[in-house]
């Protein structure tokens, strides 16, 4: 191992990990108990600050780091909301690598000079992150181009950060909680593997192409071409379409291209990859997104063809553009299993049907075995009750006004987050919640959900359809109704039938009183025990510490069950 890693990285990774396992063996095992549990501070505090150190961490080391945040920050299924919020907005961005350094890594690619291989590079990185950067080039055919290079040692520090995260995730799997809800070697495995997918940038070209073939008809859309012949393996070479950056809505309107129009068709062209092409650009951050201006007809007519990136673009009413998409290493192929799920959820999500959420939800397997599926219908209701209509813009501030109603009436479901995710599931999740956020950025008034009504109207119409072919099968089953009938009386005069009932929202209220009173009743009892315990120990030991320590103990523990009311 030693020959594949930096022990000194390994180990200073490898601390901070053992630091956290100890607080939380600590506070959230030893202190969990009935009693001790009165002394442990606020968890959700400590676990906040153990996101920051963590951030603090991986800016400063880069590498995986920054990439295990990211991912981190998607796992809702098995991280408080809390956490998964502080280390959202990761950026991956830190300081380029010396120009030499980036000069040596080509030579090595390619095995000459950088300068036979290219006309131009300049020194100047354009982009910079924790795996590699971009510096724009010239081509020996004169074309302008830019290039993706490795971070030169990257491929040692990745290694060190994964044995270091395998490591820790080794620690955990004794934990029965943990393996519970997750198998770590598994959640190694899904993270190690999209990590060493971002260092081959053949796999990264081929996923461009791909997505240039779903879209080759759509001339609302741009994919940069790759230049083979000037790429290697930690080198890649692509067309330069650094256009107007999507985020820049002073510049797009200055172009005459209408933010509301950029949103919507940024939209569109995300449910076209979640639902049609299943194949999905999942890291849609500001960065990876440019807007493309074309010439207006009386512009085509003067003999402008085209406008080269960095070239002024003058005012012109309802511009056409096109949507750019760049960097490829994130993408996601949505499987077989997953694709009729994600169109029965967009059904259930347009026509309001929390059942057919769930139900959605369950084919997908992102449900635990034990989840209520009622509960979760429950849950479903009230979202799009309190929801539905809500502009892009303000679902935040709503989410926060309607937060303590929803831990109040669900907290039980909340608290026990009944999901399970892939992670390639989780980006396209997550790709949707970073676009929703771009759209609302672009267009205050951006309504996800009239956009999404259209498409869930469409795959309602095609289920129709196929149900139609289902009509003899439907037939059949109705004639096995009478058999079935008769054996399920059967069964209920054998008394051979099971019956589950689930709580109300109320009952389980009361439970968590009842619980609640029973904690404080044996907190009390243990005080009084202290107390008296101390008492007899003070007067028969003539004032000794003992006694005081016991007495003390137990005025500390009566006040905290007086306060926890």
């Amino acid at each position: 191992m030693a020959g594949d890693i930096d022990p000194r990285r390994y180990r200073r990774v490898r601390r901070f990990f053992f630091k956290v396992l100890l607080k939380t063996l600590w506070w959230d095992i030893l202190f969990n108990r009935p009693v001790l549990a009165r002394f442990r501070p606020d968890p959700s505090e400590r676990w906040k600050e153990v996101a920051r150190q963590f951030r603090v961490l991986a800016v400063e080391m880069g590498g995986v780091m920054i990439k295990l945040g990211q991912f981190l920050s998607i796992r809702v299924d098995i991280l408080p909301m809390d956490i998964t919020a502080l280390l959202s907005d990761l950026q991956d961005e830190v300081p380029p690598e010396p120009f030499e350094r980036i000069l040596a890594r080509i030579a090595a690619d390619f095995g000459r000079p950088a300068h036979e291989v290219f006309e131009w590079i300049d020194p100047t990185a354009a982009g910079s992150a924790s795996l590699a950067q971009v510096h724009p080039v010239r081509l020996k055919t004169g074309e302008a181009a830019v290039i993706k290079v490795l971070r030169p040692g990257i491929e040692q520090r990745v290694e060190t950060d994964l044995a270091a995260v395998r490591t820790a995730l080794a620690w955990l799997a004794w934990y029965e909680p943990i393996r519970r809800r997750v198998d770590p070697d598994w959640l190694y495995r899904e993270f190690s593997t999209i990590t060493r997918r971002e260092l081959d940038f053949s796999a990264e070209g081929r996923n461009a192409e791909r997505l240039a073939r779903d879209f080759a008809e759509d001339a609302g859309v741009c994919i940069p071409r790759i230049f083979w012949a000037y790429s290697a393996r930690g080198t890649l070479t692509m067309e330069d379409v650094g256009f107007l950056k999507i985020g820049d809505a002073g510049a797009l309107k200055r172009a005459g291209i209408a933010p509301e129009r950029v949103a919507d068709r940024l939209y569109a062209l995300y449910m076209r990859q979640v639902f049609e092409t299943h194949f999905v650009h999942v890291d849609p951050h500001p960065g990876n997104l440019f807007v493309r201006p074309l010439p207006l007809p009386e512009e085509s007519g003067r003999g402008v063809t085209a406008f080269a990136p960095g070239d002024p673009v003058p005012f012109g009413p309802d511009r056409p553009f096109q949507i750019v998409f760049v960097d490829f290493g994130m993408m996601t192929a949505i499987p077989d299993r997953l694709q009729s799920a994600l169109r029965e959820y967009a059904v259930g999500l347009g026509t309001r049907d929390a059942h057919r959420i769930v139900a959605a939800c369950l084919k997908a397997g992102t449900l635990l075995p034990d989840a209520d599926l009622t509960r979760l219908e429950e849950v479903h209701e009230a979202l799009l009750e309190r929801f539905w209509g809500i502009q892009a813009g303000r679902l935040r501030e709503t989410a926060l006004a309607e937060a303590r109603h929803f831990l109040r009436e669900y907290g039980d479901v909340i608290r026990n987050a009944p999901f399970q995710f892939q992670a390639d599931m989780l980006f396209v999740v997550r790709a949707v919640g970073i676009l929703s956020g771009m759209a609302a950025h672009l267009d205050p008034d951006f309504d996800v959900w009239s956009k999404t009504i259209p498409y869930a109207r469409r795959y309602a119409a095609s289920a129709f359809a196929g149900d139609l072919f289902s009509v003899p099968e439907t037939l059949a089953s109705l004639a096995r109704l009478p058999g079935r009938a008769d054996e399920l009386m059967g069964r209920l005069r054998r008394g051979q039938t099971t019956i589950r009932v689930a709580p109300s929202a109320e009952a389980r209220n009361m439970a968590d009183g009842v619980r609640r009173s029973v904690d404080r009743l044996g907190g009390r009892v243990l005080a009084a025990g202290l107390l008296i315990s101390g008492a007899i120990l003070f007067g028969t030991d003539g004032g000794g510490p003992a006694g005081k320590i016991f007495m003390i103990t137990g005025g500390l523990a009566l006040l905290l069950t007086l306060r926890n009311r």
